[in-house]
């Protein structure tokens, strides 16, 4: 299969598939990207081999998240069903999940890496969910944060739309290493994962993934179809939320109704 958006890569002797986010200088998540990520998913479910899988992103950056103008009223049904099934493909999988995150990681950028089992990072690295800031809310984080560093630091994070840098996303549990430069994060998470993975069994770990994430994932399987429900069916049919989209694609200052 011949990927456009997508790189991928295997190590440790075949036992890690290691996604690249190939799309320019932003790696942004548009619709044939993450068909591409659900085809690889597909292969990886004939492969009882793999032990880990890791994303990142080609360039300076990991990713600037989901496409904008797929987000319009017109889209957004089709980019959200196609973004949530990469989450529930995770869950089903089972296969621990690491993001390897340099520059900046916004949006679904940060969702994607926020599903991970791991997330390391090097200090250039910049996450963020901005979607408030454009008149709309992330539904995979609006779970997720909460359930990996709690409510209070995850509502401050959802509602402001704030930049968290690397040492913050280390301190508040967010991000398991941060290392100096991308080429640290690289052949230090090589080295980790030959220590901390490769002498697992394959099998084994999807067991264990599937225990230690029980309640995440069955949080998950539940809240992220309400979410949905209430991103398309309530939040897109506000003025403010097509407003908040428009007025980013028109690059000008959003004018809010409050409706």
């Amino acid at each position: 299969m011949k990927m456009e958006k997508l790189k991928i890569e295997y190590s440790h002797e075949g036992a890690v598939a290691n996604i690249i986010l190939n799309d320019g200088k932003g790696n942004v998540l548009d619709n044939i990207m993450m068909l591409e990520i659900l085809d690889l998913f597909d292969q990886f479910k004939e492969n009882k081999d793999i032990k880990l899988i890791t994303f990142q992103g080609e360039g300076k950056h990991f990713s600037f998240g989901a496409s904008v103008p797929e987000h319009t009223k017109e889209f957004a049904e089709i980019m959200i069903k196609t973004f949530h099934k990469i989450f529930f493909e995770i869950i089903d999988l089972g296969i621990p999940t690491l993001a390897k995150i340099s520059g900046q990681c916004l949006g679904g950028g940060m969702e994607l890496a926020l599903v991970c089992n791991f997330m390391f990072a090097d200090k250039t690295a910049v996450l963020a969910q901005p979607e408030i800031i454009l008149g709309v809310f992330p539904p995979p984080a609006s779970i997720m944060l909460p359930l990996k560093i709690g409510n209070a630091r995850a509502e401050e994070i959802l509602l402001t739309g704030r930049n968290i840098y690397a040492e913050e996303g280390k301190s508040i549990g967010l991000l398991n290493r941060v290392f100096e430069t991308k080429d640290e994060l690289i052949a230090g998470t090589a080295e980790w994962i030959t220590k901390n993975i490769i002498p697992k069994s394959a099998s084994s770990l999807k067991y264990a993934v599937k225990a230690s994430r029980a309640t995440f994932n069955y949080i998950m399987s539940i809240k992220l179809l309400y979410l949905e429900e209430l991103y398309l069916r309530h939040l897109m049919k506000t003025k403010d939320a097509n407003e908040g989209i428009n007025s980013f694609l028109e690059k000008r200052k959003p004018v809010w109704e409050n409706s």
